[in-house]
């Protein structure tokens, strides 16, 4: 059965579900390097915007004013070192997996907009868009250097004349970082099977390849005095193809290179295990050269994802962040005394499941909550005098708004709370509860129960299962976007009175190293299933949850995990949104052609096809039984339109009912407000008709 249009029912819903979707998302938070500058962009109802405060009182005002729903992003938000200017990009979808630097038109406007770098006075006044491009960074005189068609441009903050193109290379280039100086500009050339780091320098104008390798080098960070970098490396994997379906150490290095005399010697060495390898979480090494000579990074060695501090001079990483928590949203004062960041650590049990705002020195182990309690606080920052830290707050029930605590004091300011619209059913949201339980190999997995406040003693209850999967739902609004919109349906889905329970499966952030990357899972097992199975059956055994009336869905690879729910086990699961799932692991990859221009093969490749078979939901549709509702958009950047495509061919073939809703020209992430009002409305009112 397909669904051709919106029935009433649904659009009452929509109507509905509008107001849970109506709260203010904050992003970007920045500090200027120098006074009590702040700015942020705030999306209001597909409203994006541009926000800006200065201490001591912290009024916020409006930058910009951009009055349309047309999904037009804000990222790479930063004030100048003066704070006289603040650049940002408007367009694109930056969470993509593929064509993020390309127009996105969910509107179907005749001319689409494009990708752009903005600049606009920090007082205030007209925007101007600077060019075409992408990741912009600014040097201490105000150049703005940024990305366009894969390489650097560059124009003057305050200059009418157009940007002109630095150099031209081959690949692609990315990761620009300017001296303190000004004078040169480091960055990463993307080459076929390696990168290369370069620096121009702008009184020769001229390139110097630092220390080429075989290797992939990135994140270079300099010296206070311009005259050093310190980088990754990662060697390239060639040689006989090893085994596929066998965890692997991917080793790394962290480099420091003399530019003067174009060599780079090996500072420290990642040890040889699979902890040891390279990071996969939020910025991945986040590297830094810090005050005191001290180079910083964070490693998964000891279990977690840990901040390190070392000599540049050589010597002993010094652990700075001891305990059993992860680091994430990592930034440094403008003095690179100080890494701020977020964790999912402090006194209360339940902050594992939270994120707090740290600091610590760079150079010594005193780290030190910033807002414990339970709220949740992330991606902090210091004003560039040091009078107070910024971050973005939310609970379970406010949602993410910019907020500031002055240096010394202990009380969170939360600003723009008068942008919650008056509609907005705060009152109605309740406060999710941490449940822990075993699934059936032994692991622990922690959950997010939402309860209707009344109703039946039996309700219908359904799974949420994230996407990413490198991802952690909290016991409150998450820091994603994406995940916000999660929230708001599980919310909303509570108070139509459903039970929820939002999983958070092996292969996500938050419960250390083994957690995040177990053996067996994705397309070598998919053991993460076992996780959503343990989710229906422990519902099965509460005695408020009708046992009978058991549903469940997700976006991306939690369309994945609501497929092969729905596949292997439609006697617990009855129902399903399946959401821009991926439904098969070896058609659409690269797994079948890895190979073909080489006579050698992995040892085990006919077997690690087998099991990525085994592990895609399309390799079960015999076990498949229970009604399903596939939602997609067709400019999805991150997983393929074709693969709901032909899952639906599939369920067709087998008789299998299901439904279906296409956004036409959105994007994974539903960049486009309406058009996620319609998606999460979708899912809610499906369940309703289904088990209500």
């Amino acid at each position: 059965m397909l669904l051709l249009f919106l029935p009433v029912q649904l659009l009452a819903q929509d109507t509905a579900f509008t107001a849970f979707k109506s709260y203010p998302f904050t992003t970007g938070l920045c500090a200027a390097a120098t006074g009590s500058k702040i700015a942020w962009a705030m999306d209001e109802q597909g409203k994006r915007n541009v926000y800006v405060a200065e201490g001591p009182a912290f009024v916020p005002r409006a930058l910009t004013h951009f009055q349309k729903d047309d999904g037009q992003e804000i990222t790479s938000l930063s004030i100048s070192d003066d704070g006289k200017w603040v650049v940002f990009v408007r367009g694109g979808d930056h969470g993509a997996n593929w064509d993020s630097g390309l127009p996105i038109n969910p509107l179907g406007e005749l001319t689409p907009f494009k990708v752009q770098v903005v600049i606009v006075p920090f007082t205030g006044g007209d925007i101007k868009y600077l060019s075409e491009g992408d990741s912009p960074v600014i040097s201490s005189d105000n150049t703005i250097a940024f990305i366009k068609s894969g390489q650097v441009w560059t124009v003057q903050a305050d200059s009418t004349a157009a940007a002109k193109n630095l150099f031209t290379t081959r690949g692609t280039v990315d990761n620009l970082q300017w001296s303190a100086d000004g004078n040169r500009l480091a960055f990463v050339a993307n080459r076929p099977g390696h990168s290369i780091i370069g620096v121009y320098t702008r009184q020769d104008a001229d390139v110097k390849w630092i220390a080429p390798s075989f290797g992939f080098d990135g994140s270079p960070r300099w010296s206070p005095d311009g005259k050093k970098i310190v980088f990754t490396r990662r060697p390239v994997t060639g040689g006989t193809p090893d085994s596929m379906l066998v965890r692997k150490h991917r080793p790394w290095s962290i480099m420091v290179a003399d530019i003067t005399a174009n060599t780079a010697t090996p500072l420290w060495t990642a040890p040889v295990t699979l902890r040891g390898s390279f990071p996969t979480t939020d910025g991945n090494a986040n590297l830094h050269w810090a005050a005191g000579n001290n180079i910083v990074f964070l490693s998964y060695h000891d279990g977690w994802p840990h901040l390190y501090s070392i000599y540049a001079s050589g010597g002993s990483a010094l652990l700075l962040t001891p305990g059993k928590f992860m680091c994430e949203h990592i930034t440094m004062s403008p003095d690179k005394k100080f890494l701020f960041f977020s964790a999912n650590t402090g006194a209360d049990k339940l902050d594992t499941d939270r994120r707090h705002a740290v600091k610590v020195s760079t150079g010594k182990t005193d780290m030190q909550l910033i807002t414990p309690g339970t709220g949740l606080e992330w991606m902090p920052v210091i004003t560039g005098d040091g009078s107070a830290t910024a971050f973005i707050s939310a609970t379970a029930q406010r949602p993410p708004l910019p907020a500031i605590m002055k240096t010394g004091e202990s009380n969170i300011s939360v600003l723009c709370m008068d942008h919650i619209p008056g509609n907005f059913p705060e009152q109605k949201l309740v406060n999710p509860k941490q449940i822990i339980f075993t699934a059936s190999d032994g692991v622990t997995i922690h959950a997010q129960l939402f309860e209707p406040a009344s109703g039946k003693a039996k309700k219908p209850a359904i799974v949420y299962i994230h996407g990413g999967p490198p991802r952690q739902m909290l016991l409150g609004w998450n820091y994603s976007d994406y995940y916000a919109n999660a929230y708001a349906c599980n919310q909303y889905l509570a108070s139509l009175g459903f039970v929820v329970l939002s999983v958070n499966y092996r292969l996500g952030i938050g419960y250390g190293f083994e957690f995040h990357q177990p053996p067996h899972a994705g397309n070598s097992g998919a053991a993460e299933y076992l996780d959503i199975k343990a989710a229906g059956e422990w519902l099965q055994k509460q005695t408020f949850v009708d046992a009978g009336k058991i549903g469940v869905y997700g976006g991306s690879y939690g369309g994945f995990l609501t497929a092969m729910a729905l596949a292997k086990d439609s006697r617990i699961f009855a129902a399903g949104v399946d959401i821009h799932g991926v439904h098969d692991f070896v058609g659409r990859s690269s797994l079948l052609t890895a190979f073909d221009n080489s006579y050698e093969k992995a040892p085990d490749y006919n077997e690690a096809i087998k099991v990525a078979w085994q592990s895609s939901p399309i390799a079960h549709m015999n076990t498949w039984k229970s009604p399903v509702l596939v939602i997609h958009g067709d400019d999805d950047r991150n997983v393929a339109f074709n693969q709901s495509i032909e899952l639906i061919g599939r369920l067709q073939k087998k008789g299998i009912p299901y439904e279906t809703l296409m956004i036409a020209d959105d994007t994974h992430h539903w960049m486009n407000f309406t058009n996620a009002v319609t998606v999460y409305a979708a899912v809610a009112s499906y369940f309703v008709r289904k088990f209500k």
